[in-house]
């Protein structure tokens, strides 16, 4: 992060690297932007990078890739015979454009994906809605687009795409002769799964329009340099080596050549919906493929599938722990598996055509991709024993030594083959009698398919149940149970009292809560390293920034080897500082499988890309669609079979918008929202004597809405302001004749409440091409409460700075007319860099008051607390008033980490 003061902004001829206090005589800033069309209400849109086709292309300016040869993703006809690749895909579909089948019109539709998707209304209510409507449209010999719920229903289930039936199969354990351990309740009952065809599921994902143009077909490695300057970089999935090397495989079979090579991605996860109502577990496999981009995925568009609902064998607790059900349990897991996905093998020898998005045929061969698991399933995936490595044959009470060579397939065999069950478990941490279902399918080696973990072993495993759990053992151990809850106290108000940001967590009562999410632990991991700040040794701030280093660094959408480098880096610092906690006497080692996994990552980012493409999270966020939603839609009793349909109906939803869209039928609504876009140009507006930044904002709080601008230097407190407006114009329009900036006319002013910044940070969330779109405020009172201003980079070039921005507090957004010109601008309190690198011990970089330029984007400043205690008063509202320094808080996203390291 950075550091900040907050002081006025500084003489011109003052030195960037010196700290100084607050210069009343030194304005604030006015930036502006002109060539303006329609004003939207109350919101000013910024877009600072174009969002246009060519984004991948300016992206990817300078990179290169190497595709690989015989599987190249060819084109072909339907009957499997490959055609010139320039042929014209055959016709979208061949029913007309007016088909909305099964729906009459648009109106039905929409009607139906609002009801049953968007808002999940009950059966009784779309009843009641549809009476109320229909009374409505009767006097006009009208009536509603559907009579009832049941007609609802039938007419979605009535649609011609997306259907997927769901189908079932049971399983009973099957005693041996040998078997000593007697009839078991657990032992005579029978076990469901429920699963999707999910070779029809992946045939609809490779189908779907919504992918064509964020699709790969060949596995390639792209490079980024000219020459011998060239430099391998990976992202998406088929950047990797794990893609290149398995279609070496299946290359050597000419059979083969020409086809399209897809990687098949799973992922299960159990998910409890209700502990009131009892204990009701759901037991999910996913479906992806490897060769839409990661955005896609993280985006929730329908790239990752549901095709199984495993089944979760119970027993009493007498039998809980025998060793025949522990082994059932698993054996039935990995059994499941390679029955849901048998009808997939014959596609992984011998090439089937598929229809693919962008209307063209190919011929695919499947292969089983990564694993997404969190670490217990991981163990039981890889067949081996709780607290050993999944990828490695480290021991378990040994993860924080040298690393070990690699599980592999191969290797296992023969260890079974030579050693007994007893040597296996205790030397090698192999379960010998269980059956990895990856056996079953050709090319396939659990052991190399498991997959990163950011969510489990990053997130929520490294940060939250170690590193957080592990500063409260240091601060009891270090000043006793009293004065550690007093420091425990602090930083809870430390963190309650961070300002606030669009997309950053609140936590009004500190991390105090007791049940965290993986939402909660991202949310602190942006705030807590200045929280803790003063009350721990400098080692332990070390640990902590090397740590946050390493996790935003690995989370980035493009990774270089400049990029492995730094992640090798910021993981032997990660290393080298934690030994605080073995000095202090917190931990007596870190034989720890999370922590010991992130050994692993360099490796894992070489075979399969950008590890953002394979988090948990994004299964788990499936589960609120796939399980808890449809769940309270069911009567509570024998709810799967009602899930189960309703999850058939909102994929035949999903897919026939997606339907429509290709066959543009949808029109947009009417009275959709309108967005500009504009450009900033910078005015320096200075302060009036005697003002500082708080009474400015009480006096911002009393603003109404000013018409002029007379009016707004009343509300503002900023006299000079009309002479600053002018001398704004006179530099921007007229600096080059023979007027005196006095004679620049002021017109009526507008007041805008936010403006909306469009720029591309691929590695956060974000919208088609990567593209990020954040609000940036300055408003008197939030929601009724409490001001808020929003703190803003911009973008000045200067070589003392934030690698060329620096930082301002934003105060008021206007516009104003001259000439047939409206210029919309931002009255800013600037902050300036005290010295032109990060801050040595947290890495954030220390900045004061200055005047910037370019408004680029939002920015998250977190107050330095210091070693002392923060008053009670001190909230997130007015944080920023409270404090005379601050940092620059760069672990707020991954855009705003790429910008300030």
């Amino acid at each position: 992060m950075s550091y900040i003061q907050a002081a006025p902004a500084m003489h011109t001829a003052t030195p960037l690297h010196e700290l100084h206090p607050v210069n009343p005589n030194k304005p604030p800033t006015i930036g502006a932007r002109h060539d303006m069309g329609p004003w939207d209400n109350g919101d000013i849109e910024m877009d600072y990078q174009p969002v246009s086709d060519e984004t991948e292309d300016r992206i990817l300016s300078g990179t290169y890739r190497d595709y690989h040869q015989q599987l190249d993703g060819r084109i072909c006809n339907e009957a499997g015979n490959f055609i010139p690749p320039e042929s014209p895909p055959p016709p979208y579909s061949s029913r007309s454009p007016d088909d909305w089948t099964p729906y009459h019109n648009q109106l039905e539709f929409e009607t139906a994906e609002f009801l049953y998707s968007k808002v999940q209304m009950s059966a009784g209510d779309i009843d009641k809605l549809m009476n109320l409507w229909g009374c409505t449209l009767e006097k006009h010999n009208d009536a509603p687009p559907f009579t009832d719920h049941c007609d609802l229903y039938s007419t979605i289930d009535d649609t011609p795409v997306g259907d997927v039936p769901w189908k079932s199969f049971s399983m009973k354990y099957n005693a041996n002769d040998n078997d000593s351990s007697g009839s078991t309740p657990w032992m005579g009952k029978t076990y469901t799964a429920w699963f999707r065809d999910p070779c029809t599921v992946i045939h609809n994902m490779l189908a779907n329009p919504d992918f064509k143009d964020e699709m790969d077909y060949i596995p390639y490695r792209e490079f980024n340099g000219d020459g011998d300057n060239a430099k391998r970089q990976w992202r998406n999935m088929m950047s990797g080596n794990w893609a290149w090397d398995q279609v070496d495989e299946i290359a050597k079979d000419p059979r083969n050549h020409g086809a399209t090579f897809v990687p098949i991605i799973l992922g299960s996860n159990k998910t409890t919906v209700s502990v009131a109502t009892g204990q009701n577990d759901y037991y999910l496999l996913y479906a992806s493929i490897e060769n839409v981009h990661n955005n896609v995925r993280h985006a929730h568009r329908n790239a990752v599938a549901i095709v199984g609902f495993l089944a979760i064998p119970k027993t009493t607790k007498k039998y809980a722990e025998d060793p025949h059900f522990r082994k059932f349990k698993k054996q039935l897991f990995h059994s499941s598996l390679s029955k849901i996905l048998s009808s997939l093998k014959p596609a992984m020898s011998v090439p089937e055509v598929v229809h693919f998005g962008d209307g063209h045929f190919r011929r695919v061969i499947y292969g089983l991709g990564p694993y997404i698991a969190d670490y217990p399933e991981q163990s039981v995936l890889a067949c081996v024993v709780y607290n050993w490595c999944a990828k490695c044959f480290a021991f378990p009470d040994d993860l924080d030594g040298l690393s070990s060579g690699l599980r592999g397939r191969e290797i296992i065999d023969t260890l079974c083959e030579e050693f007994d069950y007893g040597m296996l478990w205790e030397e090698w941490g192999i379960i010998s009698d269980l059956v990895p279902f990856t056996n079953d399918f050709p090319h396939a080696d659990i052991s190399k398919l498991l997959s990163p973990d950011l969510l489990h072993q990053i997130i929520k495993g490294t940060f939250k149940d170690h590193l957080v759990a592990w500063v409260e053992q240091y601060l009891l151990q270090e000043h006793g149970k009293m004065r550690a809850k007093e420091i425990l106290d602090d930083i809870d108000r430390c963190i309650a009292a961070a300002p606030s940001f669009a997309g950053l967590r609140r936590f009004p009562e500190g991390r105090r809560f007791s049940q965290w999410t993986g939402d909660n632990s991202k949310a602190l991991m942006k705030i807590y390293l200045p929280a803790i700040e003063g009350h721990v040794p400098q080692d332990i701030v070390w640990c902590f920034r090397a740590f946050l280093e390493f996790c935003y660094i690995v989370c980035q959408d493009i990774i270089t080897k400049d990029t492995l480098e730094k992640l090798s880096n910021a993981l032997q610092r990660f290393h080298q500082y934690q030994q605080i906690f073995l000095e202090t006497g917190v931990r007596s080692n870190f034989s720890l499988p999370h922590q010991h996994s992130l050994n692993h990552y360099i490796l894992l980012i070489h075979m399969f890309g950008a590890p953002n493409g394979l988090c948990s999270s994004i299964t788990e966020s499936k589960h609120i669609k796939a399980v808890k939603e449809p769940w309270q839609q069911s009567s509570k009793f024998n709810a799967l079979r009602q899930m189960l349909l309703t999850n058939q109906r909102l994929d035949k939803i999903a897919a026939s918008r997606v339907d429509f869209t290709a066959r543009k039928m949808l029109n947009s609504c009417a009275g959709q929202e309108h967005k500009v876009t504009l450009n900033w140009h910078v005015l320096r507006v200075s302060f009036p004597p005697s003002s500082c930044t708080s009474n400015l904002l009480t006096t911002c709080e009393e603003r109404s809405c000013a018409h002029n601008i007379r009016t707004l230097v009343v509300e503002m407190d900023i006299p000079n302001l009309p002479q600053l407006v002018r001398l704004f114009l006179y530099d921007k329009l007229l600096a080059n004749d023979s007027h005196n900036s006095d004679d620049v006319p002021l017109s009526p002013i507008k007041i805008f409440n936010s403006a909306a910044a469009t720029f591309f940070a691929p590695s956060d969330p974000s919208g088609v091409g990567g593209m990020h779109h954040e609000h940036i405020c300055a408003v008197p009172s939030w929601r009724k409460g409490p001001p808020h201003y929003n703190t803003v980079f911009i973008n000045t070039g200067s070589e003392d700075s934030i690698n060329g921005m620096e930082v301002g507090w934003v105060l008021c957004f206007f516009s104003f007319c001259h000439s047939s010109e409206t210029f919309p601008c931002a009255l800013i309190h600037w902050f300036k860099c005290i010295n032109n690198e990060p801050d040595t011990d947290t890495g954030l970089w220390m900045l004061s008051v200055i005047h910037l330029d370019t408004i680029i984007r939002a920015l998250h400043l977190l107050p330095i607390f210091g070693d002392g205690f923060i008053g009670d008063h001190v909230t997130f509202h007015n944080s920023l008033d409270s404090f005379a320094g601050f940092y620059v808080n760069k672990f707020v996203d991954h855009n705003s980490f790429e910008i300030a390291s």
